[in-house]
């Protein structure tokens, strides 16, 4: 990895590290976030996804609109190192421990690598 790449990447998870400890204040069932990029296409191969502990608990987030919330501070924190994402939809994504445990058996490296 590039040292400009490197320094790029770590603002990002410095950024989304910030969401992620806002996130887990909201009592919702959010656990942590990880994110991918391909930074030879970034900022538009970003991926974040959003684990949850409980497939319930990530319906519950939709129905009282903390998916949008969480997307709302995810992008907040980007613009402010100067990410700017056109498709926020496509930027987040969500997803439980427990499907994690049903389809990969808990291997969270097999399944975000997918």
């Amino acid at each position: 990895m590039k040292k400009t790449t490197k320094k790029l990447d770590n603002s990002v998870i410095k950024a989304l590290t910030i969401a992620c400890e806002t996130a887990k204040q909201w009592d919702s069932g959010f656990l942590w976030l990880t994110h991918s990029a391909n930074y030879q296409h970034f900022p538009a191969s970003l991926r974040v996804t959003c684990v949850f502990g409980q497939e319930s608990e990530i319906q519950e987030a939709y129905a009282q609109g903390m998916d949008n919330d969480l997307r709302r501070i995810i992008h907040s924190e980007l613009l402010r190192i100067g990410v700017q994402v056109k498709d926020n939809n496509r930027l987040v994504r969500f997803d439980s421990e427990e499907r994690c445990l049903m389809e990969d058996q808990g291997n969270w490296n097999r399944r975000l690598a997918r």
